[in-house]
């Protein structure tokens, strides 16, 4: 029943949606495909403690980049005892099957929508998030489709996206050529994966923008946006008592230098050899040894963000006005979007690189809305080094007046960040208010960044707080809000 799309539906997907759909409700003998959301493991399951556990805290090690906390421990008790339950659920369904005489005649996929739900998984680009587990079972009726007999563990790489092609194949309906996934089962399967690749962009009201891809033994990452810490505040994760223990720990200075990270800004680029290194804790990215498959992996990311006209280059904002008159696959795949000079501007500008400051400043020229979006980003993620820059404030303080507010609110960023408040403030206080609820969420997002000196701007983040349409903008406003406060708390002299 659990339907998380991320975009509108279109009508006559399913024949039957809802806690009470069933393949039993078809007509008799009609072949079916039924989908089961088992929610027991659901990340909300974690969010308040439970007293008898059938695993024992103590029993297991933790991942070396979270601190050992009571609560760190109990959550991940209390996440093995869901996965358990989940099992004995995923048992029933198949008990089902049986009793309907149906087992003999089904293809059952047994797996999960994203890693765990611990801190550093869901919504992170490493094994941890990304890495799936998939069962298939094939009755005899059907096992000359299947891959290898019963009771075999396959390496292939496979997709989220190969799953929909490949029902298809074994189904015998031909695939659509805009799928970007690949059968990996029956007559239309194709060649095994050299790479799965994968994405991070906007959590719930927080943004992000990361590209991964991973073969058998490396994961490379490439973040867009490495000014953006990884422990950014996120509303329904900090439901959890163990991520509040992470931050407690971090705040209080007892985190060593692999749990730090995650409260720290990101690497332009990250490269694990998961074989030696299955937590994915040492970054390898400049190590010389490593440097020939640092450069295979990243040309291979550069092509597939080329191949799929990847659209989350484009920001939010933009993409919603955008999207009034083109779906997003159409706005890329014009074949008059500029996608490789969208990608080297945005590459360009998030490298980190001070020597590449003069071209960042051409982006802002640009006549590419978002070219010269990256081109504000790039100076924010430069920091120091473009506030150096005699030419770095003019060029920011003409993008005020860009016609796109998206630009408007990346230059209005990096003028605050870079010392200017005075002058991008009053941009921000203004969009938090836009009626395209994603650059409001974006200038939300660019005030909580900003900490103390987004302190001008409280009236307007309480006004937002309290007012807002967007659910997610009035989590990010509230957040920075009681920030802010707690701030002022603790500069509050104490009374003899």
């Amino acid at each position: 029943y659990k339907k998380d799309y991320n975009m509108p539906e279109a009508p006559g997907v399913w024949d039957e949606s809802s806690r009470k759909a069933h393949y039993k409700n078809r007509p008799p003998g009609k072949p079916f495909f039924a989908v089961f959301n088992i929610t027991v493991s659901h990340e909300s399951r974690i969010h308040r403690p439970e007293k008898n556990l059938r695993h024992d805290p103590k029993k297991f090690h933790l991942p070396p980049y979270q601190p050992d906390t009571p609560e760190m421990r109990h959550d991940w008790a209390q996440y093995y005892d869901k996965v358990s339950e989940m099992d004995r659920q995923v048992g029933e369904i198949l008990a089902e099957l049986d009793r309907e005489g149906l087992a003999g005649e089904t293809i059952v996929f047994y797996y999960s929508d994203h890693g765990g739900v611990l801190p550093r998984s869901k919504r992170f680009c490493y094994d941890s998030g990304l890495h799936v587990p998939m069962i298939l079972r094939f009755p005899p009726k059907f096992r000359r489709l299947a891959p290898a007999p019963p009771g075999s563990r396959l390496k292939r790489i496979v997709s989220f996206a190969d799953l929909a092609p490949t029902v298809l194949s074994l189904a015998g309906v031909p695939i659509p050529k805009a799928m970007q996934g690949k059968a990996f089962l029956g007559r239309q399967a194709a060649p095994p994966r050299k790479y799965a690749f994968s994405f991070r962009g906007r959590m719930d009201e927080r943004y992000d923008m990361v590209r991964t891809l991973r073969d058998g033994r490396f994961r490379y990452i490439r973040n867009f946006m490495p000014h953006r810490i990884l422990g950014q505040h996120l509303d329904y994760l900090w439901r959890a008592p163990s991520i509040r223990s992470w931050e407690r720990e971090w705040k209080a200075g007892r985190c060593d230098a692999v749990q730090s990270a995650f409260w720290k800004p990101k690497p332009a680029e990250e490269l694990y050899d998961t074989a030696s290194d299955p937590w994915e804790v040492k970054n390898l990215a400049d190590d010389p040894k490593h440097r020939k498959t640092l450069l295979r992996m990243r040309s291979a990311l550069r092509r597939w963000i080329l191949e799929i006209r990847d659209t989350g280059f484009i920001p939010e904002g933009l993409m919603l006005e955008w999207a009034k008159e083109k779906t997003p696959w159409e706005i890329t795949h014009d074949p008059a979007f500029p996608m490789e000079e969208i990608l080297n501007a945005a590459w360009t500008a998030t490298e980190r690189d001070p020597e590449r400051l003069p071209v960042i400043l051409s982006f802002l020229l640009g006549k590419n809305p978002v070219v010269r979006y990256w081109g504000a980003v790039g100076l924010l993620v430069l920091g120091e080094s473009a506030r150096m820059s005699r030419a770095a404030f003019p060029a920011l303080k003409g993008l005020l007046a860009d016609p796109v507010p998206d630009v408007r609110v990346a230059a209005a960023e990096a003028l605050c960040a870079l010392g200017e408040p005075s002058k991008g403030l009053p941009v921000l206080e203004k969009e938090l208010f836009s009626s395209n609820p994603r650059v409001a969420l974006h200038a939300a997002n660019a005030l909580e960044c900003l900490g103390e000196a987004a302190r001008p701007a409280l009236p307007a983040l309480k006004k937002a707080a309290r007012n807002a349409n967007d659910k997610y903008i009035k989590r990010a406003a509230s957040w920075t809000v009681r920030q802010l406060r707690k701030s002022k708390e603790k500069k509050k002299p104490r009374t003899p």
